[in-house]
């Protein structure tokens, strides 16, 4: 069984601290295994990588491709090959509107959510103003589920491109992949999954999700800012056009034109982030050192218990009840705003998000304009959960 203290008791910003941490929507924080798989690619291998013959430029580049391969591995890709490396979730799905999106034609359907973070809703948004497509928008239920009963309303032959999140960072719904595979290729869409809220909290099987391209990003699951994965299946791959041009993404440089490298690197332009892949790979390392499945089934257990306590707090609304739900929880106090109150809770050490999370339609939907959001992770126990609580009954008595 999974044992909280002791995990935290790897991570260094828990030492001699009481920090209650519950901003893991946002960023999670570092073990020591991380932060010193980077500092030794500092100190020990720091040298671009990729057409080095020498020894620590060598040695930095089969770093590199090694958390590739763990990369694959973690998600169940066919090949390393379908791994492409950016700076996160943000770029991938850009990469992707850039890309795929720049083949769209005025009339041709983006179907989106209404639960979807910025990222997955602005870049497609820029790909309509560029192609004349048009963005149709799946509603969700008032319980914070995809509604999917008039599906041929959303999924037809104008529809192109589908991109969902797997889980939203908002109302923590864990959406049904591999249904919105099935309706998606019914109508030979192309489906694209933002997989950030979810690849650190559960087993992710691309092939098994039968997506087309599933994107996230490494500091949501213990590693560094700075690096994300796009996969996607590598014949789709192999007929898009390079998102960015330089550095390792070409094959050949004259005058008169350019031709480009194999896939991934000719979507990886310029040096990439090599120490921050590295750092990635320690992280996944970390990670399958506990076991999905084990820490999967703590947040399970942890989230009922936290639901549980904060709806026993008068003036709590909850927001959202999908029927199936990650560690993510939106809350608000009665006669307290969002900002007063995690000001409050950082005065005891705790550390929670307040806004609009990156995804300001879906809060109009919900009739707000700011909510308070926790997020618990590996580390975060009932312990964390009861302090968190106890500091909301002193501040509803403040008010």
């Amino acid at each position: 069984m999974l044992n909280p203290l002791q995990i935290k008791s790897d991570f260094p910003i828990f030492d001699n601290s009481d920090l209650i941490y519950l901003d893991n929507a946002s960023t999670t924080q570092k073990p020591r295994d991380v932060i010193e798989a980077i500092t030794t690619m500092y100190l020990e291998t720091n040298a671009n990588v990729h057409r080095a013959l020498y020894t620590i430029g060598s040695q930095a580049t089969e770093k590199y491709e090694a958390a590739r391969k763990k990369v694959a591995s973690f998600i169940n890709a066919k090949s390393e090959r379908e791994i492409v490396f950016t700076s996160g979730t943000t770029e991938s799905i850009n990469l992707l509107a850039r890309t795929i999106g720049d083949t769209l034609e005025p009339g041709d359907e983006i179907l989106i959510s209404e639960m979807e973070h910025h990222a997955n809703l602005v870049p497609w948004q820029m790909t309509a103003e560029r192609t004349g497509a048009k963005i149709v928008y799946l509603p969700i239920t008032t319980s914070g589920d995809l509604n999917l009963n008039d599906t041929k309303s959303y999924f037809n032959e104008k529809t192109k491109i589908v991109s969902i999140t797997h889980v939203s960072n908002v109302l923590g719904t864990v959406n049904h992949v591999k249904k919105i595979a099935k309706m998606t290729h019914d109508v030979n869409a192309i489906l694209v999954i933002d997989g950030a809220q979810a690849v650190p909290h559960q087993t992710v099987d691309v092939n098994d999700l039968d997506c087309d391209f599933y994107t996230f990003s490494g500091h949501k699951m213990l590693g560094p800012t700075g690096i994300g994965v796009l996969w996607g299946k590598n014949e789709l791959l192999e007929n898009m056009d390079p998102f960015m041009g330089g550095g390792e993404m070409i094959e050949n440089v004259t005058l008169e034109k350019s031709t480009w490298n194999t896939v991934p690197y000719k979507f990886e332009a310029g040096t990439p982030n090599f120490v921050q892949a590295v750092g990635l790979g320690a992280a996944i390392d970390y990670i399958e050192n506990i076991g999905l499945q084990e820490i999967q089934e703590h947040e399970n257990k942890l989230t009922k218990y936290t639901l549980k306590r904060l709806s026993q707090i008068d003036g709590i609304t909850l927001y959202g009840s999908p029927k199936r739900r990650a560690g993510v929880i939106s809350f608000n106090c009665d006669g307290i705003h969002p900002q007063d109150l995690v000001q409050f809770l950082n005065e005891d050490n705790i550390a929670i998000r307040v806004g609009h999370h990156c995804a300001q339609p879906l809060l109009k939907v919900l009739d707000e304009h700011s909510i308070a959001r926790l997020s618990i992770y590996v580390y975060n126990d009932e312990s964390d959960i009861d302090r968190l609580c106890e500091s909301l009954k002193g501040i509803k008595s403040f008010f």
